[in-house]
């Protein structure tokens, strides 16, 4: 970033310099043009005075006077009778040339452009004499270019300085810009005492980046704490049992009923780790299943069936209503994703309770939306309840079939891995919940 900005400020000083130069080379070519005329028109005026007084020989008398000064005696046909650098009789007539019409017309004339007869850029100035004669003065261009370009080296040895001063200059300027940067308290962010450009985009961006990151960190120490607690109970379960039942402590008629809860628990620790995965595939985005065109109202028919027993078994009546919808997505995780939070709106309904599912197309995107009867959530608990292993009554989960505490955290997931579907939640303690999946549309 140092080079940046001093190459940028050396690129600056040369933008400024060649311009400058160029300004100044105009200034001084119109400025001396200017003179130059002056100087022209009056010779042409003591010429024109000489040559009214004395005649025409008087000219004979300035061939060796000033060699930078050409004089010209053209008469009014056009004829040239005198010319200070060549002999007359032998040039071409003049009457077309628009200085000696000018003259002729009005009095003076003027004219610059390119001579034929001297192969130079000259500036003419012809005065109309008494005799009716045409007497013209001309000098050549060369001095104007020549004076704007004798600045030239002046310029460069300025230019040259100003360089050299600009890449001390923006070698200091540049540390000291640098030096609030550099320093950065990147821990700390908004304590940093430094441009107040910086501080909206970039310095409440690093300190939101690691709010998030020990947002993250503490998460995952929860999380591990969260894991390594429910990996322990179910095998501690396990284990005591089996050495019970190892030890021959146990009656033969306890035996299935120990070898039930053995089992119970094993499945129970099979469901956490296969949630586990599911979710730490989630994470790191490394679901590799391919997106199709999935129905959602077939899928969650399917999901109904498939929980009818269990919803049988506790007399809760469940009814599906809504129409067919599609969406491009993952089967599988969209099956979990609705599987989960109809299970809940059957585990934690009351008995003889009511489950309604609707799908279909709203003004939002395609929703899935399942209405439950049952206990429903406290307002304190219900911003925690897709956080993982968070349960609202440990006691209730129990009673109710236990569970992972990663089903709502996989729903959360999953929405993301859907483009950013939403997952909404409306519950009444005591009264019963409502869960939304809303997909954004195509």
């Amino acid at each position: 970033m140092r080079k940046r900005i001093q190459k940028s400020m050396m690129f600056i000083l040369i933008a400024i310099l060649v311009p400058i130069y160029l300004i100044m080379s105009v200034v001084v070519y119109q400025r001396n043009l200017k003179i130059l005329e002056g100087e022209i028109k009056q010779e042409a005026a003591y010429i024109k005075r000489a040559v009214d007084l004395s005649g025409t020989e008087y000219l004979a008398q300035l061939d060796d006077v000033d060699q930078g000064t050409r004089v010209t005696l053209i008469a009014s046909t056009g004829d040239v009778l005198y010319d200070s650098r060549n002999d007359g009789s032998t040039m071409e007539n003049h009457k077309t040339r628009a200085e000696v019409q000018q003259a002729l017309k009005n009095g003076t004339g003027e004219k610059i452009r390119m001579s034929d007869t001297v192969s130079k850029e000259l500036y003419y100035y012809a005065v109309l004499l008494d005799d009716g004669n045409v007497l013209r003065v001309s000098k050549s261009m060369d001095s104007l270019m020549w004076t704007s370009l004798n600045i030239l080296p002046v310029v460069i040895g300025i230019g040259i300085i100003g360089l050299v001063l600009a890449w001390f200059l923006a070698k200091w300027q540049t540390n000291r810009l640098m030096e609030p940067v550099i320093h950065l308290d990147l821990e700390n962010p908004l304590d940093n005492v430094v441009y107040e450009e910086m501080t909206p985009p970039l310095l409440k961006a690093m300190d939101k980046q690691n709010k998030e990151k020990e947002a993250v960190a503490n998460m995952r120490k929860e999380f591990s704490a969260n894991v390594s607690h429910e990996l322990k109970t179910p095998l501690t379960s396990i284990s005591g049992y089996a050495e019970i039942m190892m030890n021959g402590l146990v009656r033969p008629e306890d035996i299935p009923r120990f070898s039930e809860t053995i089992y119970k628990e094993a499945r129970r620790l099979l469901t956490l780790i296969e949630d586990i995965i599911k979710i730490s595939k989630l994470d790191d985005e490394s679901v590799e299943l391919e997106k199709e065109d999935v129905d959602l109202f077939e899928l969650t028919r399917e999901i109904v069936s498939r929980l009818s027993l269990t919803a049988a078994q506790r007399n809760i009546h469940m009814e599906l209503t809504g129409e067919s919808v599609k969406i491009h997505g993952i089967r599988q995780i969209l099956d979990e994703m609705i599987y989960n939070i109809t299970e809940n709106a059957v585990k934690y309904n009351k008995e003889n309770g009511n489950v309604t599912i609707w799908v279909g197309n709203t003004l939002e995107g395609p929703k899935v939306r399942v209405s439950d009867t049952g206990i429903g959530i406290p307002k304190e608990h219900q911003d925690r309840i897709f956080e993982r292993f968070y349960r609202v009554d440990k006691s209730h989960s129990k009673e109710r079939g236990g569970g992972t505490g990663l089903g709502l955290s996989i729903v959360k997931h999953g929405a993301i891995l859907h483009g950013g579907a939403k997952v909404q939640v409306d519950s009444e303690y005591g009264k019963g919940t409502r869960m939304e999946i809303i997909f954004p549309e195509k």
